[in-house]
């Protein structure tokens, strides 16, 4: 079974959604868990839940990184904190994986300084999973923040860690590769986009070419590449829809004694969509192309999206993803000399 450090002062929270989570995956037998924060608080919490059996280990932190914090001077100054902590239990071996909901600036610089970054590798990624229209797909979207300002051979990068982590996490065989762009055609887009479509088209993937905003959710893509300033922007906006979405349908089910009459009867159905719209079944976004396994988790995680993220970083060790990655990798640079 393989081993995860949970950051247990990270979330909105902390340590609740954290604790729970830890609960549920280790009853779900998904991982070991190393629960990393100040261990009197931590023993409480789960002597409270009543967690005496399962396969939970606190490990002490005495610090804990906040929201406010710069991430450089918190990695420098709180040596002793949560994340940093975590992080040094996979760089030794200890764990398999890290998930933090902290500061994701602070938790992508421990990961990118103690773990270091796999052969082949210029810039980690951020990839965050978005639900489709096609019944039980999503598409994940890379970079989602980690990069501001990309070099196409950065997205060259990504779109083979991209398309590695879809196969193992989804089961997918031959997962379609798209390039975010302002348009399908192939002269559409900046410079930067115009060249990295000529390196994707390189590689020995499954790629289809330039794709629009709006597959991100209709299905025609699995994995969708883009510099962090694109992925991140295209992020927020995706998840102020689905908060507007869930506002609206609320209000208007509310609003007349015929329309709750409706949700009643239909309220599987509705149920079935805000699971599948839910992020906290997704967990995280994993950090692809640092050494071992990191999994950034939003502020505000429940204990459902702390279980599942937790699944996903035993998922992406068990599958050996970054091995794939840097063998990948190495081909491509093989086929390009």
């Amino acid at each position: 079974m393989r081993a995860i450090a949970v950051d247990a002062m990270g979330s909105d929270t902390a340590p609740l959604p954290e604790v729970e989570g830890a609960i549920q995956a280790a009853q779900a037998g998904h991982a070991e868990v190393l629960l990393v924060g100040p261990q009197d608080l931590l023993h409480r919490e789960l002597t409270k839940r009543g967690a005496k059996d399962l396969r939970i280990e606190v490990v002490h932190a005495s610090e804990a990184v906040t929201m406010e914090d710069e991430a450089a001077k918190a990695f420098r100054r709180k040596r002793d904190s949560s994340i940093r902590v975590a992080a040094r239990l996979v760089r030794d071996g200890k764990a398999d994986g890290l998930i933090s909901a902290g500061n994701t600036g602070a938790v992508m610089t421990t990961a990118k300084i103690l773990l270091g970054t796999l052969e082949g590798v210029d810039r980690p990624a951020l990839a965050q999973v978005f639900p489709s229209s096609q019944n039980g797909k999503a598409s994940v979207l890379l970079d989602v923040g980690a990069n501001v300002d990309c070099k196409p051979l950065h997205m060259q990068q990504f779109a083979v860690m991209g398309e590695i982590y879809y196969r193992v996490i989804f089961g997918a065989d031959k997962p379609r590769v798209g390039l975010l762009s302002n348009g399908s055609e192939s002269h559409k887009g900046n410079e930067v986009t115009r060249e990295a479509l000529g390196r994707l088209n390189e590689l020995s993937l499954n790629f289809i070419g330039n794709v629009e905003g709006r597959d991100l959710f209709n299905g025609r893509v699995d994995v969708i590449v883009a510099d962090g300033f694109i992925g991140n922007v295209a992020l927020k906006i995706s998840e102020g829809i689905v908060d507007t979405f869930s506002v609206l349908l609320k209000e208007a089910l509310s609003s007349t004694l015929s329309s709750k009459l409706g949700y009643l009867l239909s309220r599987r159905a509705f149920n079935r969509l805000k699971k599948r719209l839910d992020y906290s079944e997704y967990g995280g976004a994993p950090l692809l192309g640092v050494k071992g396994v990191c999994i950034i988790c939003h502020g505000g995680s429940n204990a459902n999206a702390i279980k599942n993220a937790i699944r996903v970083a035993a998922e992406f060790s068990e599958g050996r993803v970054n091995e794939k990655i840097e063998r990948e990798l190495a081909l491509a640079s093989l086929s390009k000399n």
